[in-house]
C-alpha cells in the first residue's frame, strides 16, 4: 500500500513540474529592438536558456536517487 502511495506522489510531483515549465516555454519571444538602439543582434550563443532543464534533470536525478537509497534501506532491513 505505501508503495501505491509513493508512486502516486511521484507521478503528482513530476506532472506538477511538467505543468509549471510548459507555459514558459510556450512564450514568444521579444520583439526587435528598434533600427537605432546602437546594438548588435550578434550575441554569443544566440542567447538560448539552459536553465530549465537543468534544473529538470536535477530534480529527476535527485528524485531516482532517493528512491534508490529508500529502496536499498528496505531490502536491507527486510533480510
Amino acid at each position: 500500500m505505501k508503495n501505491i502511495i509513493t508512486s502516486k506522489i511521484l507521478f503528482l510531483f513530476i506532472y506538477l513540474l511538467v505543468a509549471s515549465t510548459v507555459p514558459a516555454i510556450a512564450q514568444d519571444s521579444p520583439p526587435d529592438p528598434p533600427a537605432g538602439h546602437g546594438g548588435t543582434n550578434d550575441d554569443p550563443g544566440g542567447g538560448a536558456p539552459i536553465g530549465g532543464g537543468v534544473v529538470t534533470l536535477l530534480v529527476l536525478g535527485a528524485a531516482y536517487g532517493t528512491k534508490k537509497y529508500f529502496g536499498s534501506r528496505r531490502e536491507d532491513l527486510e533480510s
